[in-house]
């Protein structure tokens, strides 16, 4: 097996975009710190934030839980920059690292990232010259590695890495249901950032948590394998079996998410050729199930003039697709709308559709939403 970048690195990598909150919505900085001890206690290193998680507060958060409490030496650190944010321009985008530094206090980053490069959005690292930027700040010791995140098709990756090729890493979504999805194009990303030379960060790997607790077809085929092993262990060791993978983030939101995955990930070993026809297995099992593929990343929110809770939406409808749960469907929809816009407000503006990673058709799930659940 060849070598690469980031290959010593422990497999499991903690995503701070999931954290669990206190009742009055803030981040439960007490549990995240618990959380943090329990991660570097199993011996793994890789924490991952970015400057639009949570407004911001999960890199403060990072600061309290990790950066103010451990040798820098003892972690690694990754943290993004998104040029679409905020007034999209190129001064808001460069000041983002600066912030950055400030907000966390770690001093340097050992990953910097550009964040969530799209169809819609990828010319933009180019016309504010942010490629440029962050290679002066690693030559000013500030970044350690760059890279990118990406959320596109396999052509709009490889004209990135033809014209960037010092990149040194991308960050894909993959997982075993959208690995042959055509909209995601999981497998062909990753032959992609291989084909370049590149290691690979997974995001995504339990889909949002929609691998971590499957529709039931799914859940079967995976516990008739394995009765002790928990849904997501199958998810995330799928995704670090692969070659060249730097690390498999994990978007942790509670002590017990922490504890199952050091559980299977501190000692990791990859999938075997049996544990590889279970993926197959579960791959046919949720083929077969209508859903819409959100991951409540709400990047769609963020722009939309009429401030329509899309993801939490959508998670009621697929309440009612996947599970055929249509009155928990409507009762979930009818919170989800209480105190904001419901999905017939839509007003077909198309930004929804533009900021979202998977692909959906935004605009048409709305209406059949409003058609289910009314309002």
């Amino acid at each position: 097996m060849e070598r690469y970048f980031g290959e010593s690195t422990p497999k499991l990598g903690f995503g701070l975009m999931r954290l669990p909150k206190t009742a009055g919505g803030q981040i439960d900085i007490e549990q995240v710190k618990q959380m943090v001890d329990l991660f570097m206690e199993a011996g793994l290193t890789y924490f991952d934030t970015a400057f639009v998680y949570d407004d911001g507060e999960s890199e403060k958060a990072a600061k309290a839980a990790l950066v103010d409490r451990y040798p820098r030496e003892r972690y690694t650190l990754a943290t993004k920059l998104c040029a679409w944010a905020g007034p999209a321009t190129e001064e808001y985008a460069k000041q983002q690292f600066y912030t950055s530094l400030e907000r966390t206090g770690a001093g340097y980053f050992d990953y910097y990232l550009l964040h969530a490069l799209q169809a819609s959005s990828y010319k933009m690292y180019d016309e504010f010259g942010i490629w440029d930027f962050v290679r002066e700040q690693k030559a000013k010791g500030l970044i350690r590695h760059w890279g990118f995140s990406f959320h596109a098709t396999p052509e709009i990756l490889d004209e990135i890495l033809t014209a960037h090729p010092d990149a040194e890493f991308v960050q894909l979504q993959i997982n075993y249901v959208d690995w042959e999805d055509p909209k995601v194009a999981a497998r062909a990303c990753y032959e992609v950032a291989r084909k370049h030379g590149k290691s690979v960060v997974i995001m995504e790997p339990v889909k949002g948590g929609a691998l971590a607790d499957p529709v039931p077809a799914v859940r079967d085929v995976l516990k008739a394998a394995d009765a002790q092993a928990s849904c997501a262990s199958w998810a995330i060791r799928y995704a670090a079996s692969l070659d060249g993978v730097i690390t498999v983030l994990s978007g942790m939101s509670n002590l017990d998410q922490m504890r199952d995955n050091i559980s299977y990930m501190k000692d990791f070993k990859p999938l075997d050729a049996a544990g590889q026809t279970v993926i197959a297995r579960a791959q046919a099992a949720f083929k077969a199930i209508p859903s819409i593929p959100c991951t409540a990343c709400h990047y769609c929110t963020a722009g939309c003039p009429m401030q329509i809770p899309i993801p939490e939406i959508f998670a009621a409808r697929n309440r009612q697709l996947v599970w055929g749960q249509t009155e928990r469907g409507r009762a979930a929809y009818e919170k989800a709308v209480a105190e904001t816009n419901p999905a017939s407000a839509c007003v077909a503006c198309g930004q929804c559709e533009n900021a979202c990673p998977q692909q959906i058709n935004v605009i048409e799930q709305l209406k059949a939403c409003a058609q289910v659940f009314g309002r």
